[in-house]
């Protein structure tokens, strides 16, 4: 793991996190526990609206938190009822938290490759919808990560478990002088929440 994002996640306090949130994330660390447990391997996939913010912090600080704790075979993925494209303040926000970015074409939706490690696999991120073929059709569990998502898409098809982790969407800040703090505030957040997370998780 980079020595950035590696110093970036020691310096997190997952003290701040309020028990009622601590009781929601942990239906989580449950989750891949058991899945551990059952199958020696967990597979995850966040889902919000759009597949252009929240999803993809969500699945990126998700892997890496995985790597830091070495917690091995755990499979993160995103994915929305929506497809639209990476928006680039997320990317922007990453870079700048120390990971290294590659993109791809096609430049209307971007495929986006962010390593955080020079020996781990870089993390792909490009919006696509949930069921999208690149994201596991079984054996999974669906976190919901925007209330829009969790309304309008009650029942995943595949999943074996639905987690609602929901959180504020930066997006309200796009535009204004306060984008790039509120970004990087809810990637902290989330950096923090997916800390605590695999913080609770026991290797295998």
């Amino acid at each position: 793991m980079y020595l950035i994002i590696k110093n970036l996640l020691e310096e997190l306090d997952v003290a701040v996190i309020p028990l009622s949130r601590k009781r929601e994330l942990d239906q989580l660390s449950n989750y891949i526990n058991d899945s551990l447990q059952e199958r020696d391997a967990a597979q995850l996939t966040f889902i919000c609206t759009h597949n252009s913010r929240r999803s993809h912090l969500c699945q990126i600080w998700a892997q890496i938190a995985a790597n830091y704790y070495g917690i091995d075979h755990i499979s993160c993925y995103s994915g929305g009822t929506e497809v639209t494209a990476v928006y680039p303040q997320i990317i922007n926000t990453l870079e700048d938290a120390g990971l290294r970015i590659d993109q791809n074409l096609p430049l209307e939706n971007p495929n986006y490759e962010l390593a955080y490690s020079d020996t781990a696999p870089a993390i792909p991120a490009f919006s696509k919808q949930f069921d999208h073929e690149v994201n596991p059709v079984r054996e999974f569990a669906a976190i919901m990560t925007c209330d829009h998502a969790s309304e309008n898409c009650p029942i995943v098809p595949g999943a074996e478990k639905r987690i609602s982790i929901t959180y504020l969407d930066p997006k309200v800040s796009d535009g204004t002088p306060e984008q790039k703090a509120i970004y990087k505030e809810r990637s902290l957040q989330i950096a923090t929440e997916m800390k605590y997370v695999f913080s609770n998780v026991k290797p295998q």
